[in-house]
């Protein structure tokens, strides 16, 4: 079974005094590229490094040539690495993701990046629809606290909602540590 790695939009504006930022990014950031690190090593032909770019200015981040679209620092892809640029939350919809993991012969895909509750959901909702076995690496995502009618909703508590509701139906939902002592 082929496998490759999907790193979802850690640009940027995530990280503090950004347009967009998160609660702890620099920690999902670290563990992600722990992971990619090991893909690095291990399965160098499958990386896929996601970066979302604004459609309309008024979504307020990620705008076209800011450095707030560019990503992390972190997580650089390597020239041979895939880029694959998106505008909408889903990886997949209107990109060539899909198309070119089919090339690859992926049949499985293991999904980090930022944020669990409106893209890493997306993507990894629109994977499973597609038929790829997809894990769900939880502690190299982040999100932040949202809001409904005044009431707050704190970022760990968004981000254990999406991942408990992704887990099982949608994907196997691990830690970076579990991953990495997997394989």
């Amino acid at each position: 079974m082929s496998s490759a790695l999907i790193i979802v939009d850690i640009q940027n504006d995530y990280f503090p005094n950004g347009k967009m930022e998160l609660s702890n990014p620099d920690q999902a950031a670290a563990n992600a590229a722990r992971v990619l690190d090991w893909f690095r090593q291990n399965n160098k032909e499958n990386i896929f490094h996601v970066q979302h770019i604004a459609n309309s200015p008024e979504l307020g981040f990620f705008l076209p040539n800011t450095k707030g679209a560019e990503l992390h620092e972190t997580v650089l892809p390597l020239e041979h690495e895939n880029l694959i640029v998106k505008n909408f939350p889903n990886s997949f919809l209107k990109t060539d993701l899909e198309s070119k993991l089919r090339e690859k012969g992926v049949t499985k895909v293991i999904v980090v990046g930022m944020m669990t509750h409106m893209c890493i959901d997306a993507t990894v909702r629109a994977a499973v629809d597609l038929g790829f076995e997809t894990t769900l690496i939880e502690d190299a995502c982040a999100t932040r606290d949202l809001s409904y009618e005044n009431k707050v909703v704190p970022a760990e508590q968004v981000h254990y909602a999406f991942v408990s509701a992704l887990n099982g139906m949608y994907a196997n939902v691990i830690s970076t540590e579990d991953f990495l002592k997997q394989n």
